[in-house]
C-alpha cells in the first residue's frame, strides 16, 4: 500500500498519529470590549463539544495582545520570528489541525485585530481546513466572503456551510445570543465538513514536516 494512502487512512479515521485526536481551534474574532463574539464562540463549542470525532477549544485573540504586525521578516520567507508575542501566537496556532473562525462584521469587513492575526502567520495555517460563523445585521457574510480570500491564499481550506447570525432575530433586546432553531444543524454540517478537510489534507501537512 502507498504510504501517502497509508497516513490518510489515519487522518481520515481522525488522528494525526497514534494517540492524536484532531484539534479544531475556535477562534474568537474580535477583541473590542462588549463584543459579542466571545457568547457566539462559546455556543460553537458546547455544539462541538458533543462530538467524539475531534476536540475543540477557544483561541481568543484578547488573550493574546498582537500589536500591530511588528515583524521585520514576512512569515513567509519561514525565518525565525523576532518577537516573543509572534512566537506565541505561532504556538499556539500550529497546534491545531483545523479552524473555525467566528466574526463579526465591520464596514463591510472582518476586524483589523481579525485580519492582523491572519498576517502574523503563514506556514502554520497551511493545509488545514476553516469554517466560519459570523454575526452582524446581515450575519456577517460579507465579512465572511472576504476571509475566504484572505485564508485561500494560506492554503487554508474554507468549507462551504457557513452560520450567519443576525443580531436582528438571533439575539434578545438585551443583547444575549439566542439562535434560532435552523442554525444549530448548519453549524454542524460546517463542524463535519471541518473535520473531513481537515482529515483529509492530513497527508499535505505530514509531508511539509
Amino acid at each position: 500500500m502507498d504510504q501517502r494512502w497509508e497516513i490518510y487512512e489515519l487522518h481520515i479515521n481522525g488522528t494525526e498519529e497514534l494517540g492524536h485526536m484532531t484539534r479544531i481551534g475556535i477562534i474568537v474574532g474580535s477583541t473590542r470590549p462588549g463584543r459579542r463574539g466571545e457568547e457566539v464562540a462559546n455556543w460553537v463549542l458546547k455544539v462541538a463539544s458533543e462530538r467524539k470525532s475531534a476536540t475543540y477549544e477557544i483561541i481568543d485573540l484578547a488573550d493574546f495582545e498582537l500589536p500591530i504586525l511588528d515583524e521585520p521578516i514576512a512569515a513567509a520567507m519561514g525565518q525565525n520570528y523576532q518577537n516573543a508575542h509572534t512566537n506565541e501566537w505561532s504556538a499556539a496556532i500550529q497546534s491545531f489541525d483545523g479552524y473555525v473562525i467566528v466574526t463579526p462584521e465591520y464596514n463591510h469587513g472582518p476586524t483589523g485585530a481579525l485580519k492582523n492575526a491572519i498576517d502574523y502567520l503563514y506556514h502554520e495555517w497551511r493545509d488545514k481546513a476553516v469554517g466560519f460563523v459570523g454575526y452582524g445585521l446581515l450575519g456577517a457574510t460579507r465579512a465572511v466572503e472576504q476571509l475566504r480570500l484572505i485564508t485561500a491564499e494560506l492554503y487554508l481550506a474554507g468549507v462551504r456551510d457557513q452560520v450567519a447570525l443576525s443580531l436582528f432575530t438571533d439575539f434578545d433586546s438585551d443583547g444575549n445570543l439566542n439562535p434560532g432553531d435552523h442554525h444549530e444543524p448548519t453549524l454542524t454540517k460546517l463542524l463535519e465538513q471541518v473535520e473531513a478537510w481537515t482529515n483529509a489534507l492530513a497527508p499535505l501537512r505530514t509531508s511539509a514536516k
